[in-house]
């Protein structure tokens, strides 16, 4: 299961960023006491981490009578796919279309999809992205996806907790704390480590995603299309993705273009399009 391993990796990486910056920040106390934070964010993000991103997003179980029809395509869509059983499944208000999937394991799973999705989109195109996010339930993505989201708002909390460090004067070394050049230097380095975190994640996840959705619809034209009207509606319609999760999301917020592109969690719609056509 290289993505559990994976996630081993990342809980690692967390417990040496926090050890980093809390020495940088306090000296040596600072580093044992950001050891112990880095322990209860570990535990917390494994075990609790998805149910903590549908609160973020105020997601709510989808209703099975009003959503009758969402299940039943949810239902078929698992079964093609070869999961135990399907996921839960999750309606967030937000006007964006969009949809992630989260959860420890397949056990666990959850599929949410935004009304706005629900709205906007033909039944073929939801049908495609459910199974997109099906590819990442299946390949164990999510658990990788929800750990680097719990990781990114650890990190940004501490360049928050440098940043009144660095407006209060910080520590003084003789104090036996870290020095104000620590504390800047948490508040600068912070933003970026936590932007890699979020990039350490392949794009090509999204390509064996999107690729799984396509087989599951038996052709790569309804995600194409889906995808398509996601980038269009992304640039029309505000949007409530917070940076941390925007990793979780079938479309970022914030889509950019040219070298902003290289700063994306996801690849470009022309890169995704392009590796659709071989399912046309």
């Amino acid at each position: 299961m290289y993505n559990v391993f994976k996630s081993g990796l990342l809980m690692v990486a967390m417990f040496a960023i926090f050890i980093f910056f809390g020495y940088l920040l306090g000296g040596p106390d600072g580093a044992t006491m950001f050891f112990f934070i880095a322990l209860v964010i570990n535990f917390v993000s494994y075990f609790f981490a998805h149910k903590i991103v549908i609160a973020m997003y105020r997601a709510v179980p989808a209703d099975p009578l009003r959503y009758r029809r969402l299940y039943e395509i949810l239902d078929d869509l698992s079964a093609r796919a070869g999961l135990p059983h399907p996921p839960a499944l999750y309606i967030v208000p937000m006007a964006a279309p969009n949809a992630f999937a989260t959860g420890r394991s397949p056990a666990t799973a959850i599929v949410a999809v935004t009304e706005g999705l629900l709205a906007r989109m033909s039944e073929q195109e939801i049908a495609a992205v459910i199974g997109h996010e099906l590819g990442h339930i299946k390949h164990w993505d999510m658990l990788v996806q929800t750990i680097v989201a719990a990781m990114a708002g650890a990190i940004m909390w501490l360049a928050n907790i440098a940043k009144w460090g660095a407006l209060l004067g910080g520590r003084d070394d003789r104090e036996g704390g870290g020095s104000l050049f620590g504390v800047l230097a948490v508040a600068i380095v912070a933003p970026i480590a936590a932007l890699l975190v979020q990039l350490a994640i392949s794009r090509s996840r999204e390509y064996m995603a999107d690729d799984f959705s396509a087989k599951l619809m038996g052709s790569g034209l309804p995600l194409s299309n889906a995808l398509i009207r996601l980038h269009e509606d992304a640039r029309l319609i505000p949007t409530e993705v917070a940076p941390a999760t925007a990793h979780l999301f079938i479309t970022p917020a914030g889509i950019g273009r040219g070298l902003l592109t290289l700063f994306s969690t996801h690849p470009s719609l022309e890169a995704r399009l392009e590796n659709l056509k071989k399912f046309a």
